[in-house]
């Protein structure tokens, strides 16, 4: 699959701080209430504060160690983030006649690839600050856009979140897809996913994905 299937080298310097803050740190633990009542706008804030301050002193962390990433990733920031619609939109119409098991080994190898994609570059994180740009949405909204701005050494970086509001149990808000400098993550995937499922289906892709991540855990 070679360099289709990862961001153009060109773009990972414009997504690392976005992949960092979604699949590579800690964000603070807040009680199932409180996350219930969370506006978008202060999680994404909260979240996006937690994360780099955590990469920011734990120099495992910075270095990209993947082990220690993946373990933060399923213990703290799955819980902010609805997977599996991520996964469903990148995959796109093939997503729905997927077996059940066809789409938890797509998760599971997306999530890697998120992960491994990104876990190299934390070292750029540096002295970066995230500024939440004022929120336009209502009470009402079910599904919203929070712009951010990340600010350091360079220009600043446009960083905006797509989230959705979950009804029941672990209510609250789920961050679905993110905007960096103007492209969305999901998108990006969704063009490279399709061009494998249409060369050698659904299995295909889940082989392609698997090989790549063998590949770059040998990097």
């Amino acid at each position: 699959m070679n360099n289709k299937m990862i961001v153009q080298r060109r773009s990972l310097g414009h997504m690392v701080l976005a992949g960092a803050m979604l699949f590579s740190a800690a964000a603070a633990f807040v009680s199932p209430a409180r996350a219930a009542d969370e506006t978008p706008d202060a999680l994404v804030k909260r979240i996006s504060t937690d994360v780099l301050d955590t990469i920011k002193s734990d120099k495992s962390i910075k270095s990209g160690d993947v082990n220690k990433i993946m373990l933060l990733v399923d213990s703290k920031i799955m819980p902010n983030v609805n997977f599996q619609r991520m996964t469903a939109s990148a995959v796109g119409p093939a997503w729905r006649t997927a077996t059940p098991e066809q789409q938890k080994k797509l998760q599971d190898e997306f999530k890697t690839l998120l992960v491994r994609t990104y876990a190299g570059a934390l070292d750029q994180v540096s002295d970066q600050t995230v500024t939440v740009r004022p929120f336009r949405g209502s009470p009402d909204d079910a599904d919203v856009l929070v712009r951010t701005e990340v600010k350091g050494r360079g220009d600043p970086v446009q960083l905006d979140y797509r989230l959705e509001k979950t009804p029941g149990q672990g209510a609250g808000w789920k961050v679905y897809n993110l905007n960096v400098l103007g492209v969305w993550l999901v998108d990006t995937y969704r063009t490279q996913f399709a061009q494998e499922i249409n060369k050698s289906g659904i299995d295909g892709l889940i082989s392609a994905l698997a090989a790549r991540n063998k590949g770059n855990s040998k990097g």
